[in-house]
C-alpha cells in the first residue's frame, strides 16, 4: 500500500513539474512579464500627471482602473489577469522544483522566485478584483489595512516589521539596478542598440522601483510611530508626499519617468528573460 501510494506521489510530482515547465504556460508566463510592464508604464504616466498637478492615483490600482476603462476594458482585465497568474504559478513551479542553471545559488533562486510568485499573484487578484467589478481605491485600502493592524495586538510591531521589509525590498531592487545584476535573467540582444536599451531601462527601472519602495516603506514606518495609520496611504500617498516637497515635482517627474522605464524593461524582459 506505502509503495503504492509513493509511486502514485512521484507520479504526480513529475506531471506537475512537467506543467509548470510546459510551453504553453512558458508562453503565457512571458505574456505576465509584458502585462506588469504595461501596468507601471501606466502608474508612471499618472505620477507624470501628479508632478504637473493633475489628479490620480499613482499605484497598481489606479493603472488597472485606467486599463479598465480604455476600450476592450473587461478583455484587457481578464487577458491581464490571465497573463499575471501564469506567471505566479510558473514561479512557484520554480520555487518547488527549482530551475536549470542555478547551480549553487538553487536555495536562493527558490526563494526568489517564491517571492515572485507571491507578488505577481496579489497583481493577479488585484486584476481580478477589477474585472469582477469589485475593485477598490488602493490608497483607501491600505490605510484602512494599517488602521486595523494598528488595533490588533502586536498590530504596530508587525507593521514596522512589515515597513522594514518594504525598505529592505527597496534597498534590493536599487542594488540591483546599480550593479545590473538583473543580466543574468536575461538573454541579452546581440545587437549593440537592442541590448544597450534593454539595460539602459533595466538600470533606470530597479533604481526608481527601489526608490518608490523605499518611501513607501519609510511612510509605513513613520506612520505607525506617530500613531498615524490613516497617512499609511501606499505608492499614490507616498509620491504624492514627495511632491509637497522642496523641488518634489521636480523629483516626482524624475522618478516618475524611471517607473515608465521599468515598465518598459519588464515588456522587454517578456521576450528576453530566461524562463
Amino acid at each position: 500500500m506505502n509503495k503504492s501510494a509513493n509511486k502514485t506521489a512521484r507520479a504526480a510530482a513529475k506531471s506537475a513539474e512537467a506543467a509548470s515547465n510546459s510551453k504553453a504556460l512558458e508562453t503565457a508566463a512571458r505574456a505576465g512579464f509584458g502585462a506588469s510592464g504595461v501596468l507601471h508604464v501606466l502608474v508612471g504616466a499618472i505620477a507624470l500627471q501628479l508632478a504637473r498637478g493633475l489628479n490620480g492615483e499613482a499605484d497598481l490600482g489606479g493603472a488597472v482602473a485606467q486599463l479598465a476603462a480604455r476600450p476592450g476594458g473587461p478583455f484587457l482585465l481578464w487577458a491581464c489577469f490571465g497573463a499575471c497568474a501564469a506567471l505566479a504559478l510558473w514561479q512557484a513551479g520554480n520555487a518547488v522544483f527549482g530551475t536549470s542553471g542555478n547551480h549553487g545559488r538553487r536555495l536562493t533562486a527558490r526563494f526568489g522566485a517564491a517571492g515572485q510568485a507571491v507578488a505577481f499573484a496579489l497583481l493577479a487578484a488585484t486584476v481580478l478584483s477589477f474585472a469582477l467589478g469589485a475593485g477598490k481605491n488602493s490608497r483607501e485600502s491600505t490605510s484602512d489595512l494599517t488602521v486595523t493592524l494598528m488595533r490588533a495586538p502586536f498590530g504596530p510591531v508587525i507593521l514596522l516589521l512589515a515597513g522594514a521589509g518594504i525598505i529592505g525590498a527597496g534597498i534590493f531592487f536599487a542594488v540591483r539596478g546599480a550593479r545590473a545584476s538583473f543580466r543574468k535573467d536575461l538573454f541579452l540582444p546581440g545587437a549593440p542598440a537592442p541590448r544597450r536599451t534593454l539595460l539602459t531601462a533595466g538600470v533606470l527601472g530597479y533604481l526608481s522601483k527601489g526608490f518608490a519602495l523605499l518611501l513607501v516603506g519609510l511612510l509605513v514606518i513613520l506612520a505607525t510611530l506617530r500613531q498615524q495609520p490613516e497617512q499609511s496611504t501606499g505608492l499614490d500617498g507616498s509620491l504624492k508626499g514627495l511632491r509637497e516637497q522642496p523641488f518634489g515635482p521636480y523629483l516626482l517627474a524624475v522618478l516618475a519617468l524611471g517607473l515608465v522605464c521599468y515598465g518598459c524593461f519588464l515588456i522587454l524582459k517578456a521576450k528576453y528573460a530566461r524562463m
